[in-house]
């Protein structure tokens, strides 16, 4: 599956997503996903396993320019001089000179969104990070960020899966060639036992969990970072690369219900 291109970066449609992995499982996690030929590792500043990361990445011996990795600056440190504390702190951690791409993890209610892309875009200027973008972003932000402040940003990270509609969000991203880059793809588990998705599957040879995540990868600039831990759950999601939905399949799950957000902490935006 061909790479996303967007400011200057090539994205990995499927990557690896490590939110909750932690010290040597996460390192364990992310040795096992190199190994499998994953190449896109997503992580941030409060997942508290960038140095495990690190690690994981300087064992496996793959030259730098071969693999892409995310991480995010917490909604607590979005103050110009925070932003470069906590930049300098993952940088340390993951035992790297540049990211591919840093985002800013979630808003806030009283963030001051020009001074933070200033900010952004000089650690881009300096080559500490090769792009940069912006995570759990509604429409009316991104609005800001992209029509008024003309923040070359390289993705907007946000929940996206079989349950949830993203159609504005992804219309507006699509129009402006802005990768979505889909977390949560597989609604924390509750594809597995989707009867539709259950059956589609047993057409394709394929499990629940494979159609939801090829149903996302087939879309127009949208990428993937299921999480996973058991190498069988990374080889399977590498594996759901080779389904092949047909229309039938297509308005199947088009008809499932659309509205299950499984994140949504207190400081969230209103979503759109």
């Amino acid at each position: 599956m061909e790479p996303l291109q967007t400011q200057g970066i090539s994205l990995p449609r499927l990557g690896l997503g490590t939110f909750r992995l932690q010290g040597d499982a996460c390192r364990a996690a992310v040795e096992s996903a190199l190994g499998l030929g994953y190449r896109h590792i997503d992580t941030a500043e409060m997942y508290g396993n960038e140095e495990a990361i690190g690690a994981a990445i300087a064992a496996s011996g793959l030259a730098r320019g071969d693999l892409h990795v995310t991480t995010k600056v917490w909604h607590e440190n979005l103050a110009p001089d925070a932003i470069r504390r906590a930049f300098d702190a993952s940088l340390n951690k993951l035992g790297l000179d540049r990211v591919d791409l840093y985002l800013v993890h979630w808003p806030s209610r009283n963030m001051n969104l020009p001074a933070i892309f200033e900010t952004l875009m000089k650690l881009k200027q300096e080559g500490r990070t090769r792009a940069i973008g912006v995570a759990n972003f509604n429409l009316a932000l991104l609005k800001t960020v992209v029509e008024e402040i003309g923040a070359p940003i390289a993705c907007n990270q946000v929940e996206y899966h079989v349950m949830l509609d993203q159609t504005p969000l992804r219309r507006y991203l699509g129009a402006r060639s802005i990768p979505l880059v889909a977390y949560c793809p597989l609604a924390q588990g509750r594809v597995a036992s989707d009867e539709t998705l259950m059956a589609i599957g047993r057409k394709h040879g394929a499990s629940a969990a494979q159609v939801a995540l090829k149903w996302l990868l087939d879309q127009d600039g949208v990428a993937a970072i299921p999480k996973a831990s058991r190498s069988e759950s990374k080889k399977a999601n590498l594996d759901a690369l080779h389904v092949g939905l047909d229309d039938e399949d297509i308005k199947a799950i088009a008809a499932l219900p659309k509205d299950k957000r499984c994140v949504n902490p207190a400081f969230a935006p209103v979503w759109d």
